[in-house]
């Protein structure tokens, strides 16, 4: 790796940081931005969930956008549109102005990223490709452990009414120096003249009206069963949609040999269910320390340092552990994750505050060390089942998915934890995480099974073994959002 690509490469890892670490900063003050502006339940939970719901709705158009027009300008236009909507939600005298300016972050983040992961395939190749990318899943690991911790020193240090405005205005040194520097050092990269790239509007807004339709009951918003209605009504146009696009001989959002995969849909699951429940329970735990044991936010906040320690470490050997187990191994990682959020619940439930605590982080150790032996592994699993052709697609459908989890399993774990009071609503909330992960162990079981079994009846000489190191250094990268 030259000295350019060494540059380029720091950039996007700044950028990566700044947009990641704001999905997990604010866990630790919710409660201060709620005793200040009043803000309502409801309030609350698009502050969170909206975030990562524009996030992950804007990551495919944004990463065709780039494939047609370049990256440079996406990258350092997406940051700027992040930090202006930092300032304004930290200015914000009204809560429902915080949540709106939430939303407009969560569109510049989505812009940022694939851009990101865009640059890493178009200037590196296998091992340095490797490296940047397994750079990326590190970052985005600890950020969202090391978020809280964060997030609570200065609370701390500046006390609640101004504290969590710093915390929204946090990000602002990073884009003040990462977009003139992107500008300054990224490619253009604009494709070559006759390239063509399909963006599939009408699949875009179906599938966003999908999903918002699913979170407005979740947060709050009068409605009931109706939204589950227009949810249900606008998935089978999105089906019906797409069928008709790709007939038309365009690219389609949700390419038919994609949903027809066995190996890639139930991989999505995995990867869509154990997302959704991380964030979600780092979240509700830090809300019940606070508003029912009265902790601090920096006591809080650091109940999730055993979580980004073993995290870390987990991360720098899964490589090792993929190539040897392959998705058995995932397999196990999860099924740790369920224990040690088992070993929650039943804590939560049984145990005085003291002893209380001390079983939480021993819990948040052992999801720190799973989940640094599940996320990547798993991403690169999955798409080892991704039709030929579908590489880009298929890996913007999987980060798509997983952004869409989040949202909906944080809305629904704050609804359920904020609608009572004391352990029972926290009991509610860990289960619903239980419930997720366990979902995510029957999925990651059931292409273990079928594996083997495949492999069983493979013919010896067609080489079905699991992928090494090696190979999955020279595949398509994960976070790829474009058609090759």
């Amino acid at each position: 790796m030259d000295r350019a690509q060494r540059l380029v490469l720091l950039v996007c890892l700044g950028a990566g940081w700044t947009t990641l670490l704001d999905q997990s900063i604010l866990n630790v003050n919710l409660p201060a931005l709620r005793a200040s502006l009043g803000a309502g339940d409801a309030t609350l939970q698009w502050i969170m969930a909206g975030y990562s719901l524009t996030f992950g709705l804007a990551l495919v158009p944004a990463g065709r956008l780039g494939d047609m027009f370049g990256r440079r300008g996406l990258f350092a236009g997406g940051l700027a549109l992040f930090g202006a909507a930092g300032v304004v939600a930290a200015c914000a005298d009204r809560a429902w102005l915080v949540a709106a300016a939430r939303l407009v972050q969560g569109i510049g983040a989505g812009t940022v990223n694939p851009q990101i992961i865009g640059l890493f395939q178009d200037l590196f190749q296998g091992r340095e490709r490797a490296r940047a990318l397994a750079a990326y899943a590190v970052i985005g690991g600890l950020s969202a452990s090391v978020g809280p911790p964060l997030g609570g020193l200065i609370l701390q240090l500046a006390g609640a009414e101004p504290g969590w405005r710093y915390v929204l205005l946090l990000n602002l040194p990073f884009v003040l120096v990462t977009a003139p520097l992107g500008l300054r050092l990224l490619p253009a990269g604009r494709p070559p003249k006759g390239h063509r790239t399909d963006l599939d509007v009408p699949g875009l807004l179906l599938l966003g009206a999908a999903t918002v339709a699913l979170i407005l009951p979740l947060v709050g918003t009068p409605g009931g069963w109706r939204w589950a209605v227009l949810a249900a009504l606008a998935a089978a146009g999105l089906v019906v949609c797409e069928r008709r696009y790709t007939a038309s001989g365009r690219t389609a959002l949700l390419l038919p040999a994609l949903t027809r995969s066995r190996g890639y849909v139930l991989g999505t699951l995995v990867a869509m269910s154990y997302f959704g429940a991380t964030l979600a329970l780092n979240l509700v735990l830090s809300l019940y320390l606070q508003d029912d044991l009265g902790f601090p936010p920096l006591a809080a906040a650091a109940m999730s340092l055993p979580s980004a320690v073993g995290f870390a470490a987990a991360s720098a050997a899964s490589a090792s552990v993929l190539a040897r187990f392959g998705r058995p191994g995932v397999s196990v990682a999860i099924a740790v994750a369920a224990a040690g959020i088992a070993l929650d619940a039943t804590a939560v439930a049984l145990l005085p505050g003291a002893a209380l605590v001390a079983v939480l982080a021993v819990g948040q150790l052992v999801t720190g060390v799973a989940g640094g032996l599940v996320n990547a592994p798993n991403q690169a699993l999955t798409l080892q089942h991704a039709p030929p052709g579908a590489n880009g697609l298929s890996a913007a459908i999987l980060q798509l998915a997983q952004r869409l989890a989040a949202s909906l399993g944080i809305a629904a774990a704050t609804a359920l934890s904020l609608g009572g009071a004391g352990r029972p609503a926290l009991v509610r909330g860990v289960l619903l995480c239980l419930t997720l992960v366990v979902a995510a162990l029957v999925a990651s079981a059931a292409l273990a099974r079928g594996e083997r079994d495949r492999d069983a009846h493979a013919d010896p000489d067609h080489g079905l073994d699991q992928p090494g190191e090696d190979q999955l250094a020279d595949r398509p990268p994960v976070g790829h959002l474009t058609d090759q």
